[in-house]
C-alpha cells in the first residue's frame, strides 16, 4: 500500500477533511448572510456572487470524487447533446438508487461550468441541515414537504422566480420522490398494479405533480429536459464513506435530451409522458444489467483542477492556524485544555458522521413506505 492510500484509510485524515468542509461552508454561510444587502438593490449581482460561493463549497465534495476516489464519469449519449452541455437552462431528471447519485450529477455539473447554479426541488428537512441546507437557501433551491396539498404554492412561487436566473441552471428532480429500497419498491409497485400503469423493475413509480409544475412554470426558460440513467459497473453499490476511503468505482450515465416542445402542455398528457419515460429508464437499466453498457457513444469529460485548487486553498487557510493551535495546547501541559481539545475533536467527529449520514439509504426517510398508497 503506498502512502496516499495509507493516508485516505485514516481517520485523522478523514477529519481534518471534515473540518476544512465545516470550517470553510460556516465562513461561506456568513459572506451568503451578508450578501442578502444585495437583493433588492440588484438581485442579479446578489445571485451571481452566491452562485460562486456555493462553487466553493460544493466542489470540495465533487474533489473528493474526482481526485480524492479518482472515480470516473462516462457519458453515453451523442455529440450533439455533449455540445448543449452548458450552455441551456434544462431540467435533469435522474434516478435515485444511490447513495452518490446526487454527487455524480454534480461533477457532470462542475465539468460543464453549471455546478454553482444547479438546482434542485429539495425535500425541507434538508433546509435545516447546516450548510447543505443553509447555502441551498440562500440559492433560492425549492423546498418541498412532499404534501401536494401544501406544497403547491411554495413549488410554484419558488419556480417563477428562477424564470430570470442569470447563469445556466441545471434544475434537477428525483421523480421518484425518494431513494430506491426493496419494500418502497413493492409498495410503489402495488400502487402501479392498482392504476392499471406498467410494473416497474429498477424504479419508483413517478411522482408526476413536481415534474409538470415544472415544466409548466418553467416554459420559456427552460429548452430541454435531460433524462440521466445512472448505473455503476461491477454492480457497486457506492457510498459517500467508500469515497471517502478513496475506493474507486466507475460510473456509467445514459443521457438522453427531450426539447420541451416535445412535452405536451396538457398536465395529464405531461404525467403520461413521464410514465412513458421511466419505462424506458427501466428498459436501459435492464439493458445495462445484461451487456455492462448504455446505448450511444461514450464520452469521458475531463476533470477540471479548479475542485483540488479550491480545496487546498482552503485547507491552507484554514489548516495551518489548527496546528498552531494544537501544538500550543499540548505545549502547555494543562489537562483541562487538552481534554478540552479532545472533546471537540469528538464532537467535530459526531458532526461529520452526521453529515454523511445524510446520504445513507439505510438512515433515509420512511416517506415512500406507505405513501404511496394515497393519491398524489
Amino acid at each position: 500500500m503506498g502512502l496516499l492510500a495509507y493516508l485516505k484509510t485514516q481517520f485523522m485524515v478523514h477529519l481534518l477533511i471534515g473540518f476544512v468542509f465545516v470550517v470553510s461552508g460556516l465562513v461561506i454561510n456568513f459572506v451568503q448572510l451578508c450578501t442578502l444587502v444585495l437583493w433588492p438593490v440588484n438581485k442579479q449581482l446578489y445571485r451571481r456572487l452566491n452562485c460562486r460561493l456555493a462553487y466553493s463549497l460544493w466542489s470540495q465534495l465533487v474533489m473528493l470524487l474526482e481526485w480524492w476516489s479518482c472515480t470516473e464519469c462516462t457519458l453515453f449519449t451523442d455529440q450533439a447533446t455533449v455540445d448543449r452541455f452548458g450552455k441551456e437552462h434544462v431540467v435533469i431528471i435522474l434516478n435515485h438508487n444511490f447513495e452518490i447519485d446526487f454527487l455524480c450529477g454534480w461533477t457532470m455539473c462542475e465539468r460543464f461550468g453549471v455546478l454553482g447554479s444547479s438546482k434542485v426541488l429539495a425535500k425541507r428537512e434538508l433546509l435545516y441541515v447546516p450548510l447543505i441546507g443553509w447555502t441551498w437557501y440562500f440559492l433560492e433551491i425549492v423546498f418541498c414537504k412532499r404534501k401536494w396539498e401544501e406544497d403547491r404554492n411554495t413549488v410554484i412561487e419558488g419556480l417563477e422566480r428562477l424564470s430570470d436566473y442569470p447563469e445556466y441552471m441545471w434544475f434537477l428532480l428525483y421523480c421518484e420522490g425518494t431513494r430506491f429500497t426493496e419494500k418502497k419498491h413493492r409498495v410503489s409497485m402495488e400502487v402501479a398494479i392498482s392504476k392499471g400503469l406498467p410494473v416497474l423493475k429498477y424504479h419508483l413509480l413517478p411522482r408526476t405533480k413536481g415534474f409538470t409544475t415544472a415544466v409548466q412554470c418553467l416554459r420559456g426558460t427552460v429548452t430541454a429536459v435531460y433524462d440521466v440513467t445512472l448505473n455503476f459497473r461491477g454492480n457497486k453499490n457506492p457510498s459517500l464513506l467508500g469515497i471517502l476511503y478513496g475506493k474507486k468505482y466507475e460510473a456509467d450515465m445514459c443521457v438522453r435530451r427531450f426539447p420541451l416542445e416535445d412535452i405536451p402542455l396538457d398536465e395529464k398528457e405531461a404525467a403520461q409522458w413521464l410514465h412513458k419515460l421511466y419505462q424506458e429508464k427501466d428498459a436501459l437499466q435492464e439493458m445495462y444489467n445484461q451487456k455492462g453498457v448504455f446505448p450511444g457513444q461514450q464520452f469521458k469529460p475531463r476533470r477540471r483542477p479548479w475542485t483540488l485548487l479550491n480545496f487546498v486553498c482552503w485547507a491552507t487557510v484554514l489548516l495551518s492556524p489548527l496546528f498552531s493551535c494544537v501544538l500550543g495546547v499540548f505545549a502547555s501541559g494543562s489537562p483541562l485544555l487538552i481534554l478540552t481539545f479532545l472533546g471537540f475533536v469528538g464532537a467535530a467527529s459526531f458532526g461529520v458522521r452526521r453529515l454523511i449520514g445524510v446520504t445513507e439509504i439505510e438512515k433515509g426517510s420512511s416517506y415512500g413506505n406507505q405513501e404511496f398508497k394515497k393519491k398524489e
